[in-house]
């Protein structure tokens, strides 16, 4: 099982707190929190991504008998199709640049849930902000 090192944690670190302060937008009505919410999300994505391929039948032996990936496993099963990421990753582990697609999706959905939530995507949060 392929696992995240403390460098590699670090580098989405550096780049959620370059995100979070390098925008100072007065009109976010989130403020910096949705930033924060997203990097989280993006960094907890990449830490629980090599035990959820596996729990999922992704395995490094190919896609396991009666799992999740066994029942959606088709023969048309196209190259570079999601579950064909899915199994190479589950098969040789995640590469620096997927661990950074999984982390920026994951932190952009993380940062849009929360302002979705919080009510901050709304146009009426600017005016009834003090």
């Amino acid at each position: 099982m392929a696992k995240v090192s403390a460098i590699q944690v670090a580098i989405l670190y550096g780049l959620l707190i370059s995100s979070v302060f390098g925008r100072s937008n007065d009109d976010d009505s989130c403020g910096w929190m949705s930033y924060v919410a997203g990097g989280l999300v993006g960094v907890g994505a990449v830490m629980v991504a090599p035990v959820v391929l596996p729990a999922l039948g992704f395995t490094s032996a190919g896609v396991a008998a009666s799992s999740i990936a066994a029942a959606i496993q088709t023969s048309a099963t196209a190259s570079g199709s999601a579950f064909a990421l899915a199994q190479s990753a589950g098969a040789a582990g995640l590469g620096l640049g997927t661990k950074a697609a999984i982390g920026g999706a994951a932190s952009y959905v993380g940062h849009k849930v929360y302002k979705s939530v919080k009510g901050c995507d709304k146009p009426s949060c600017e005016k009834d902000r003090d």
